[in-house]
């Protein structure tokens, strides 16, 4: 993760779902510390908006591959049930 900006970014599009999620959350407890200069938080605020689409989108492929999986071996669905995130 970049420190404010003053190291490259990794791409967003090649992180994990965790790494994605680790990074958002250290720029959440350092929004919050209130210790980063405007511009930083602005910076800081614009790349976890990006990492929390890449998250719901990593989230919401990993719930259709979960529905594909529910397919018995013919390809005939044996049922859905609501998704439970809890």
């Amino acid at each position: 993760m970049s420190d404010s900006g003053s190291a490259p970014a990794q791409d967003i599009g090649t992180l994990s779902f965790e790494a994605a999620l680790e990074e958002l959350g250290g720029i959440v407890r350092k929004l919050e510390a209130g210790q980063v200069p405007l511009d930083s938080a602005i910076t800081l605020y614009e790349r976890a908006t990006a990492l929390k689409a890449h998250c719901d989108a990593r989230l919401k492929d990993a719930e259709a591959r979960i529905e594909r999986i529910r397919l018995n071996a013919e390809g005939a669905p044996l049922g859905t049930a609501p998704f439970d995130a809890a």
